[in-house]
């Protein structure tokens, strides 16, 4: 094996190889890794098949890679001998390629996997594809004999581990980076590399000889290989046309779970939500909304709420026509698309039907079932999309006068208001993450020396649908559906930051205002988003100051002073807001211990022309400075008002129009710089 025979007449036959060849066999080894590849990176995607499956096939495409290859390698060089191969040998050689491959691809896959199972895997990959090549050279029939070259035999055994040993270590430190087109290229050509290196270092190892002359020695004779390459060829197009195969069923399978309702097999919410975006203008679109379905289920079981489905499902198909579409969005509801051109007329005629058929009772195992069903439909006037037609829908489900007594509710936009606010509900998160909401700043001065003594801070949305959309407007909508608190955070944290981005900026510390909602003033969550943000962005507490409304105060008195007492203990300013709107707020003014009190617009708007309103906001501001509070004025946006302000012998804080609209955090302070410059004063 490793030495001539002990003969005077050894004939060496020297071989020549076909360049256009070997760069055959060296694009197939890359080929072959890429399917690979791709095999492997499906066993990670969730599947309909389990991941031995797609593991067995990557290994497969793998190690067939490898045996052709080597074979087509073979076929690249040339001998003046004729030659030809053992069938069963030569097949049996692909056995070991494969099991090195699956070995390669387990271990690649593995969690946790140390430098060491590296090693033993590439020891036992780059073995398997030695014994694979030398195997393969025992399938060889011919005339002449071979003997391998003790050290490049080694040496090829060593490459085909260490080379093993990279390309899998290489694979499995970029698998999370292999849906990347052009690392998995990279990947496919270095494990493509790595085989032909092993194959050809092997060749080099071999030395062919004979013991009589060779006639046409001068002629070089290619192996007879046609056939060969011809059924690896046929046998890797077979494996690829199946892999397809599979990925498209798994696929089309995943597809399926994914978007169509396994009960009905309507399509579900995720497909509805998809054609909501994409699905021209329609005619309309109706939900059909089953009620008290979970009685059914909560009584005889599930398999009885099933078949309650079912045989609305069945009703739905015969009586819609074919071209309809019908989705299951909810367990109880059902989406209704009639097909285009659809006359409002007919459409109300079919639908007026189903309720009809509905109102009569459902066989289910014997038992009569009366289902209590309502349809919403809302008309297209071919400019509103499905989305709106939907949302139209929801309002009228989710309308307090709703009744489920077998009706068709046409959408009613004077009726029916709950689909803009509710379309305001589900957009806010995604308005926090987009920033949507911003804020904006209002400055307060001081009616003694003109100064600027504070800001507040106001939430602004500008909606990608609305346009800008009033505060007046959607705050209520966000309290009245539990949304506030998420955003007043967001709001806390955003003037922490904006703060200490000032500081940074060199810009005098201005305290600044934040309206604080209804109950969340008594939330133990609010302490603590308060004294996370003010240590985050190392602000002192001082320059923050809560204001929060008179009423919310009114309604949980005890709560709210033990409130305002831990926010007071932790340096941070409070302003009781609105004051004045309240019916019993004077009561209350020496229990809390506040530190600002802000007298509601309301009280200003008649001052000074009316002797009674100015005689009004004199006392309140009279009272409020012998309880040694501090009085900010809002909504002032006249010169008659800052005048009669300023003849009060107290000073107090101003705060509106007058001076300044609310404006983003580089206009206000760009606002202040350039009134200090200016010098400016009240006139």
């Amino acid at each position: 094996m490793f030495s001539l025979p002990d003969s005077e007449t050894i004939y060496l036959l020297h071989g020549e190889y076909s360049l256009l060849i070997v760069i055959l066999s060296i694009v197939i080894a890359c080929c072959a890794s890429f399917t690979a590849l791709s095999m492997n990176q499906r066993m990670q995607q969730t599947s309909f098949f389990p991941r031995t499956f797609w593991l067995s096939l990557a290994s497969i495409a793998m190690g067939l890679g490898i045996w052709s290859m080597h074979f087509i390698g073979m076929s690249a060089f040339s001998l003046p001998v004729s030659m030809h191969f053992d069938v069963p040998l030569t097949l049996l050689s692909v056995l070991p390629a494969v099991f090195a491959s699956y070995l390669a691809f387990y271990f690649a896959n593995r969690r946790n996997t140390t430098h060491w199972s590296y090693l033993a895997a590439g020891i036992f990959m780059g073995l398997g594809i030695a014994a694979m090549h030398y195997v393969g050279m025992a399938a060889m029939e011919m005339e002449a004999q071979y003997i391998y070259r003790p050290w490049i035999f080694l040496a090829s055994i060593g490459i085909a581990v260490v080379v093993s040993y990279v390309a899998l270590f290489i694979f499995s430190t970029l698998q999370k980076y292999m849906a990347k087109l052009l690392i998995k290229v990279a990947t496919s050509i270095l494990m493509g590399l790595a085989i032909t290196s092993m194959h050809y270092t092997g060749m080099g190892a071999v030395v062919f000889y004979s013991t009589m002359p060779i006639a046409g020695n001068a002629h070089h004779v290619h192996m007879d290989m046609f056939m060969l390459i011809l059924s690896v060829t046929i046998g890797i197009a077979i494996l690829m046309i199946l892999t397809g195969l599979a990925s498209l069923l798994d696929r089309y399978v995943d597809y399926r779970l994914n978007f169509f309702d396994s009960l009905t097999l309507f399509p579900n919410q995720r497909q509805f939500e998809r054609d909501l975006d994409s699905i021209e203008p329609v005619t309309g679109l109706a939900i059909l909304h089953i009620h008290n379905l979970e009685r059914w289920t909560n009584g005889k079981g599930y398999a009885f709420g099933d078949k309650i489905i079912e045989a609305i499902r069945d009703m739905l198909l015969s009586i819609l026509p074919a071209e309809s579409k019908v989705y299951r969005i909810e367990g109880n509801r059902f989406a209704i698309l009639p097909q285009e051109k659809t006359r409002h007329e007919t459409l109300q005629e079919i639908l007026g039907k189903v309720v009809s058929v509905l109102k009569n009772p459902v066989l289910v195992d014997s038992h009569p079932v009366i289902v209590e069903a309502v349809c919403a439909v809302s008309y297209s006037d071919n400019i509103k999309r499905v989305k709106e037609l939907f949302s139209n829908n929801m309002a009228v489900l989710q309308h307090p006068s709703i009744r489920y007594k077998h009706e068709l509710i046409e959408y009613d936009p004077v009726i029916h208001t709950y689909s803009f606010e509710s379309q305001l509900v589900q957009d806010i998160d995604r308005a926090i993450l987009k920033n949507e909401l911003f804020l904006v700043y209002q400055p307060k001065v001081c009616s003694e020396n003109w100064a600027v003594s504070g800001l507040e801070a106001l939430l602004r949305w500008n909606h990608p649908q609305f346009g800008m959309i009033s505060p007046g407007v959607f705050i209520p909508i966000l309290e009245d559906n539990g949304k506030i608190f998420e955003v007043t955070d967001w709001v806390i944290e955003n003037v922490c930051k904006q703060i200490s981005v000032w500081r940074e900026d060199g810009v005098p510390d201005q305290q600044v205002s934040i309206n604080i909602p209804g109950s969340y003033v008594t939330s133990a969550k609010l302490l603590s988003v308060l004294e996370a943000n003010i240590s985050k962005y190392g602000i002192e507490s001082s320059l923050l100051e809560l204001e929060v409304t008179e009423t919310s105060v009114i309604h949980d008195i005890e709560n709210a002073i033990i409130a305002v007492i831990k926010f007071r203990e932790m340096g941070l300013s409070v302003a009781l807001d609105d004051f004045g709107t309240g019916l019993s707020s004077l009561s209350y003014l020496r229990q809390i211990p506040i530190t600002t009190i802000k007298i509601d617009k309301s009280f200003v708007d008649g001052v000074p022309s009316s002797q009674k309103d100015s005689s009004v906001l004199r006392a309140i501001i009279t009272l409020c400075y012998s309880l040694n509070l501090k009085v900010v004025i809002e909504g002032i946006e006249t010169v008659d008002q800052v005048d009669y302000i300023t003849s009060i012998a107290e000073n107090p804080h101003i705060q509106g129009y007058y001076f300044s609209q609310p404006k983003t955090a580089e206009k206000i302070i760009a606002w202040i710089k350039e009134r200090e410059l200016s010098g400016a004063v009240a006139s």
